[in-house]
């Protein structure tokens, strides 16, 4: 599917509800799994989040055979959660596997530190890649090492089942910690279910709980969906668009968006659960520096941003996307550059020069990757725009499209 962008209106005023953050959710479904006799609201709807849930639903389901498959397709957070989770599993036996992109994936460094534990882990294929067959085991061991700079998805799967561990689980991080708010996110869900945890320098310890008290679990709306909205607001001439549920001490890392957008326009101010951002008049744009070390999901947006505003910018901590669901850092590079932007890559950064003028009618290349379609559709404000493979954000976010057009986007498919 290819959509056509655009948007004539130069204000905006309304309100939109934000589905439940998949990155706590999809913690959570792990937590429920492990935890029956907690209850979960608010829940993402996404593709990657319902992925997540049907592989944890099949531990319901008895198998017949040692070949059970587990499928996540392009669900990168279910490959790492649920590698942890089926190597505690004693007695069962699974291969995980997902998409062609999937397996391209590395999983290498998250399976040696569950080896150091005592799992049972075999590579059907490529080694250091899935697909892998997980046997379930009883795990006594409780230290492990692993490299501080890995992505914080490897950390948050071992948090996440270490007390259902005989012994709970003592993680020793080697370097500089990446990516910090996500692992806090994981152990302050812990600590919301009563689980002891601590986090001192570079060492990481959760206490064993067999048996959590009954408990409802309330998921925050996703900080990182709250990006695009940012996003419009700072390329509306005048805005005021209000987006729900959101806590102004929010454990999600991209809460981080109310002090980058502050720089480039956009006040943030919380009543109760809502969220208003206002566009701020005759605001005086400046290049910005951002370090995003800690959130670097929200890269595409804000240099998407950037160049709609006419502004440069340069942005680190970038080397977890390298290896997401596409090589997000070239991916910017190659579709900023048809629009005509002057930008660079490294490994880890990114740099785009202030320009004025964009190219308009541009096609955009999704790489079978929502964020990459999410982050240039505001973009419309500025120029029409096409976006190709659109349906691919349907699967993580499903009332997007139909959002813009209530917001006065005009879109029409291709």
């Amino acid at each position: 599917m290819k959509l056509l962008l655009q948007s004539a209106l130069s204000e905006i005023n309304a309100a939109i509800k934000i589905t439940g953050s998949k990155s706590e959710t999809n913690r959570l479904l792990l937590l429920k799994a492990l935890f029956p006799n907690i209850t979960l609201a608010n829940t993402s709807n996404s593709d990657d989040s319902e992925v997540m849930g049907a592989a944890l639903a099949t531990n319901n389901q008895q198998p017949t055979t040692n070949n059970e498959i587990i499928d996540i397709h392009h669900a990168g957070t279910a490959m790492r959660f649920l590698t942890a989770y089926f190597a505690v599993n004693a007695g069962r036996e699974v291969v995980l596997t997902g998409s062609s992109r999937m397996q391209e994936r590395p999983i290498k460094i998250l399976v040696e530190a569950l080896e150091q534990l005592g799992a049972v882990i075999t590579y059907e294929k490529e080694v250091g890649y899935p697909p892998i067959r997980i046997k379930g085991q009883k795990i006594t061991a409780s230290k492990v090492k692993l490299a501080a700079n890995v992505s914080s998805q490897y950390i948050s799967a071992l948090l996440l089942v270490a007390s259902k561990l005989e012994n709970g689980l003592e993680l020793t991080l080697e370097g500089e910690i990446t990516s910090i708010p996500y692992i806090k996110m994981t152990l302050a869900l812990l600590n919301d279910l009563n689980i002891q945890t601590s986090f001192e320098g570079n060492v990481i310890t959760v206490a064993p709980k067999p048996a959590v008290e009954t408990k409802e679990m309330v998921v925050e709306s996703d900080w990182s969906s709250a990006s695009y909205y940012y996003s419009i607001a700072a390329l509306a001439d005048v805005a005021s668009i209000t987006i729900s549920s959101y806590k102004e001490n929010s454990l999600q890392g991209d809460s981080a968006l109310v002090n980058f957008y502050k720089a480039m326009g956009v006040e943030s101010s919380f009543n109760g659960n809502q969220l208003t951002l206002t566009k701020q008049a005759n605001f005086n744009y400046q290049d910005v520096t951002f370090d995003l070390n800690n959130t670097p999901d929200i890269a595409q947006t804000i240099v998407v941003t950037c160049l709609g505003l006419g502004i440069g910018c340069h942005l680190t901590g970038l080397h977890t996307l390298k290896i997401k669901e596409t090589d997000r850092l070239e991916a910017l590079r190659i579709e900023l550059t048809k629009l005509g932007a002057n930008i660079s890559v490294t490994n880890d950064s990114l740099t785009l020069v202030a320009t004025k003028e964009i190219n308009p009618n541009v096609a955009i290349a999704t790489y079978n990757d929502h964020r990459m379609a999410m982050a240039f559709a505001p973009l419309a404000f500025r120029v029409p725009i096409y976006i190709e493979n659109a349906e691919v954000v349907s699967k993580s976010y499903p009332d997007f499209w139909e959002d813009l057009k209530s917001l006065g986007f005009q879109i029409s498919e291709i």
